[in-house]
């Protein structure tokens, strides 16, 4: 089951079950897949489950800068009801890997590519991106290149 099928399906429970917030959410989730799948390929646009991910992923960047700025104007039961938000929506995506696991990804691709300097952090980002398939988020990546190539 696809991404776009499996929220569908979960819309349809959380209506079942009368889960407001829940169902909020997905709608949300749904609207934001639903126009990348426009922005892709017009009327006929399909997101491939990659793709979906990278959507989920952009939805739940929004919502922890939303957080930061609640609890910046002390608003935290807006900031709370975010992070609840936030945990939905991590179980649309893979299992994050470990600083350990990246590591490895780091050592594979700075074999591969040959980049031992920070000027070539570009092109060993790239060879890390494709093998880690978004499993981890790009910032935690940058930092780990950047120690390694320190």
């Amino acid at each position: 089951m696809s991404i776009s099928e499996q929220v569908d399906s979960d819309i349809k429970d959380a209506m079942r079950a009368k889960q407001a917030d829940k169902l909020s959410v997905l709608r949300l989730l749904k609207a934001a897949i639903k126009n990348a799948a426009l922005e892709k390929g017009g009327q006929a646009g399909v997101l491939d489950d990659a793709e979906a991910t990278a959507v989920i992923r952009k939805q739940v960047k929004q919502r922890q800068d939303s957080v930061d700025s609640f609890e910046k104007g002390g608003r935290a039961e807006l900031a709370e009801k975010e992070r609840t938000e936030i945990t939905l929506l991590q179980t649309y995506l893979p299992q994050a890997l470990s600083v350990e696991e990246i590591g490895r990804f780091i050592d594979e691709a700075i074999a591969e590519t040959g980049a031992s300097t920070k000027a070539q952090m570009g092109v060993l980002m790239k060879a890390v991106q494709a093998k880690v398939a978004g499993r981890a988020d790009g910032k935690t990546l940058s930092q780990e290149v950047q120690k390694r190539l320190a």
